[in-house]
């Protein structure tokens, strides 16, 4: 196979923003860039004048080029948030680590110690212990440890715990134990109970900041500002990876399960009638109202049971309604479980409060079906929300049926902010079509619903388009050819 002739390639490419990937002689992408203009970045590289005063690993990777590739977006943030995902998904050598946690405070929690202890550290070691993290702001991340210390009594890393004759801890000394007002001699399996506590408190406090950084990235990047959104944007990538680490902490082979403990306290604390063996969760996701989707995730003996996740595209209606949405999911997903003879769970959680809750429930009325044992849980105050007439209720923190509750609607919500970002990259990468004049969306969607994603239809020959319905061989061969100048293949 002949070498691509770049040159013509460069020559055919948009003035348009979009992310571009280089590629070596074995196919593989070595680099990924973004550009506001396509047309002028790619060409870039191939201009010798460029190319002599470049950085030594910009001249090796002007030698590694063989090929590239581009997408073209609509706007350059767009282009910036794009860019960030494939990185992260292809990992080029070229492109610089995507982020230096030296550069930010993280919260390491030893957990292979007997008495795991939080403390700050700026580089992530390959060990057992657990990360939270990168913090941008450090004032605000020690106030926030500081308040964990009081309300939890866990250990910093400046503590010095004491061991007593009786096997248990004196965890700080006479003034700080009256300072934090816990119980100061405890067991190391008592502890740990405070550190699980700990660790549930500092994901939600990290959940709130990442909101806050995901505004201010989205701000930047409207204001051009596109070396501080993507700074900020690494660190949302890195925050959100941590955060869908997993959450349980090591424990010794003789130390009893928590999963039974907390069903059980669940089961009292609801007042159910049965332990809620079978848990299931929803949890609608959108930006400002498109893109809207919903997540379902089901937890067996307290546990996640992936192959019992679902997800819902809105079928409905169009816009931003989450209890309509709600309503719809629900009685979908239940609708068929009748459809199907199956028995409904224990308990269903919806990610929400009285109006979410109203809505599930409304989705059972129209079945004409008796819900099971019905709560939201509201994120704010992490306040339980009934489907009767019993008052919201508000467990510590610390509660082990709380905390359930908190995994189960925290895996709701990764799993639909998942699916949302994956539709949202498959709408970009398919946004290539606009451009083709004389396909309307009715063939657009006969061709994507036919070949199945636009990587495949790229790589389709001319008679291959045209054996698709409302494709003659003349408009199939302008089609592969407008696809191969904006993007080639392969």
């Amino acid at each position: 196979m002949s070498a691509p002739d770049l040159k013509a390639k460069v020559r055919a490419l948009p003035d348009k923003p979009g992310v571009y990937l280089m590629k070596d002689r074995l196919g593989q992408i070595i680099y990924v860039g973004k550009a506001k203009s396509l047309k002028r970045r790619v060409a870039s590289y191939f201009i010798r004048s460029r190319a002599a005063v470049a950085q030594p690993k910009i001249r090796a990777l002007i030698d590694l080029i063989y090929d590239f590739d581009i997408i073209e977006v609509r706007s350059e943030p767009e282009a910036l948030l794009l860019e960030g995902k494939l990185i992260k998904e292809w990992k080029p050598r070229y492109n610089t680590d995507f982020v230096d946690d030296k550069r930010f405070l993280l919260v390491r929690v030893d957990v292979a110690s007997e008495l795991p202890r939080f403390a700050l550290t700026r580089l992530r070691k390959e060990d057992t212990a657990r990360y939270f993290g990168p913090f941008p702001h450090s004032g605000m991340l020690r106030k926030t440890l500081a308040q964990m210390r009081r309300q939890y009594g866990v250990l910093l890393g400046d503590a010095r715990p004491q061991p007593m004759p009786d096997g248990r801890w004196q965890l700080y000394d006479d003034v700080r134990a009256e300072l934090y007002g816990h119980e100061n001699l405890v067991t190391a399996q008592a502890y740990r109970a405070r550190v699980e506590a700990a660790a549930t408190f500092l994901e939600g406090k990290s959940r709130e900041w990442l909101e806050s950084l995901r505004a201010e990235m989205q701000a930047s990047a409207a204001a051009q500002e596109y070396e501080k959104a993507a700074e900020l944007r690494d660190v949302v990538f890195a925050l959100e990876k941590t955060l869908l680490k997993t959450r349980h902490f090591e424990r010794a082979p003789d130390v009893f399960r928590t999963d039974t403990v907390a069903l059980e306290s669940l089961r009292e604390v609801l007042h159910l009638s049965a332990l809620p063996a079978r848990m299931e969760c929803f949890d609608i996701s959108h930006i400002s109202g498109t893109f809207v989707v919903a997540s379902m995730v089901h937890f067996h003996d307290g546990r996640p049971d992936k192959n019992e996740y679902r997800r819902f595209q809105i079928r409905s209606f169009i816009g931003n309604d989450d209890f309509r949405a709600m309503e719809e999911v629900v009685g979908r997903r239940y609708q068929r479980l009748v459809h199907e003879g199956k028995t409904l769970p224990e308990l269903i959680v919806i990610d929400g409060g009285r109006g979410q809750v109203g809505a599930a429930l409304k989705a059972f009325l129209a079945l004409d079906l008796k819900p099971p044992a019905l709560i939201g849980l509201a994120k704010k105050h992490e306040t339980i929300i009934f489907a009767d007439e019993r008052e919201p209720l508000n467990l510590p923190l610390n509660h082990p049926g709380l905390n359930l509750l908190q995994r189960i609607r925290d895996e709701a919500h990764r799993f639909a902010n998942t699916y949302n970002a994956d539709l949202r990259s498959r709408k970009i990468r398919e946004s290539v079509l606009d451009g083709f004049e004389g396909l309307g969306a009715k063939r657009r969607a006969v061709l994507l619903e036919h070949f199945g994603s636009i990587e495949r239809l790229r790589a389709a020959s001319p008679e291959k388009i045209a054996e698709v319905e409302g494709f003659g061989p003349k408009l199939a061969a302008e089609l592969h050819t407008y696809l191969h100048q904006k993007s080639s293949s392969e």
